[in-house]
């Protein structure tokens, strides 16, 4: 792994003077706490493997292991471009600086789709989990969940750090237990994790095919696909240049470890494969262990899902501020969007994004899932265009973290990307199109006829160093 800074001027501009910044208050520590926390591990083993349980049976772990095989292809994109490239504006700044100016702004769109529906997403599983204490709709937990996790986004990063850590630690635990209990009560052999099994409709069992598991993959991208918090944050990281790529890379190994043990754990203790397919993970771990641990698990979960909801909250909020500070809207949006409250967050722009959030709760679950889905892959496809162009003319030169089998790995992974793309379902694919077609011709009526007012993607001077 190469880890070599390479010194140089980097050829992305400053941030125009008079642009409002956001504060270096945070190190690798903190930084990594809120990445992790953003990767929700818990939460996603609880909320969303369940789904792919539900499809993939005994496959899912399979098709995890091949998504985190993925993501470090995906990993060691953001983390060269990260160091590039130290922007709040995460993935738009990134692909805006190496591939242009309308590659950029259609990763916005992507990443603004993804920032403002997996949110929600996450948090209408807290009902499930706080079902041992009290009963809620699905929707309202949600809603709730989603304006609590505003609130607090609303505070001082540094703080937010602390609380998301306390959090974390707690739904590492949760994963644990599960891994624990699954492996104690194993009733098959590592053989069963790739017999491709998932219960069928009428009884018995049916076989998942490989076009099922490609299919799978763009779900179980999503399900490590937190690690990219550490580039929202680099505007608020002591030393963007060296701290992005280690926690991004740090997170992606911690996270995967976090999730697919105990899906493993899951898929050998799984009584039979129709237990399995059901998802119903809570009654697994209850029926192991008895009523007392199963509570416990469940609450731990319910609180990584509101840790979940506000570290996602703090990083889309820096992807909307960041572009206010871009001159992506007409100027009036721009200066609310840009606005920064008296904990120097950017507090116009965490209600932008945590109120619609909290509105989408009550969308179906399997449309939220198809376009997250479609707009993850997609979004990952252009991260790999922009890296595959990040070493030519200036940007060879400049200081930042360098990849491994580059041009090899950006290569692969677009191949792979593309093909994993087209297995999506037809009306998810039309829908999010029809989202980026909408945003293509808002940029080429507003934006692309000011090159020189609008969508002036920067920099921190502080950065640049």
């Amino acid at each position: 792994m190469t880890d070599t800074l390479r010194p140089a001027e980097t050829p992305v501009p400053p941030a125009p003077d008079g642009s409002r910044k956001l504060r270096r208050s945070i190190g690798v520590v903190g930084g990594t706490l809120l990445t992790l926390s953003c990767v929700t591990p818990a939460s996603t083993l609880f909320v969303v493997v369940p789904d792919l349980f539900g499809t993939l049976g005994t496959a899912t772990a399979l098709t995890i292991a091949v998504g985190s095989l993925l993501c470090v292809a995906v990993a060691f994109c953001y983390a060269e471009l990260g160091t590039l490239v130290p922007s709040a504006g995460g993935e738009y700044a990134m692909v805006s600086t190496l591939a242009g100016r309308l590659a950029g702004w259609l990763v916005f769109v992507l990443s603004l789709l993804v920032v403002v529906i997996v949110p929600p997403v996450i948090a209408m599983g807290t009902a499930d989990y706080l079902a041992p204490v009290v009963h809620l709709d699905p929707a309202v937990a949600g809603a709730s969940v989603m304006l609590l996790a505003t609130l607090a986004g609303l505070l001082d990063l540094r703080a937010n750090a602390w609380i998301t850590g306390v959090f974390l630690v707690l739904e590492v635990v949760a994963a644990a237990v599960v891994a624990v209990l699954g492996f104690a009560h194993a009733e098959r052999g590592p053989g069963s994790l790739v017999s491709m099994q998932v219960a069928g409709t009428g009884g018995g069992t049916d076989p998942v095919t490989a076009l099922l598991v490609v299919s799978g993959l763009a779900i179980a991208l999503f399900v490590t696909q937190g690690f990219s918090t550490a580039v929202y944050l680099s505007e608020e990281l002591r030393n963007p240049r060296t701290d992005v790529a280690r926690t991004v890379l740090a997170t992606l190994a911690v996270s995967t470890v976090i999730i697919l043990v105990p899906v493993v754990a899951l898929t050998l203790g799984a009584s039979s494969v129709e237990e399995l397919t059901a998802g119903d993970l809570s009654g697994m771990v209850t029926a192991w262990s008895g009523s007392a641990v199963g509570a416990f698990v469940s609450l731990c979960v319910a609180l990584a899902i509101v840790n979940a909801g506000i570290v996602m909250v703090i990083q889309n909020s820096r992807v909307l501020f960041a572009s206010a500070r871009d001159k992506a809207w007409p100027e009036p949006v721009n200066a609310l969007f840009s606005r920064l409250g008296r904990f120097g967050s950017p507090w116009v722009s965490t209600l932008a994004v945590g109120v619609p959030g909290a509105a989408l709760c009550f969308v179906d679950l399997d449309t939220l899932y198809g376009v997250t889905g479609v707009s993850v892959t997609g979004m990952y496809l252009l991260v790999a265009v922009a890296a595959l162009l990040a070493r030519r003319g200036a940007h060879r030169q400049a200081r930042a973290w360098r990849m491994p089998l580059w041009p090899a790995t950006p290569v692969l992974l677009i191949g792979v990307l593309a093909y994993v793309l087209s297995r999506q379902e037809t009306g998810h694919l039309l829908l999010t199109g029809g989202i980026t077609a909408a945003a293509t011709l808002y940029w080429a009526l507003y934006l692309r006829p000011r090159p020189g007012s609008r969508w002036l993607v920067t920099i921190p001077e502080d950065a640049r160093s």
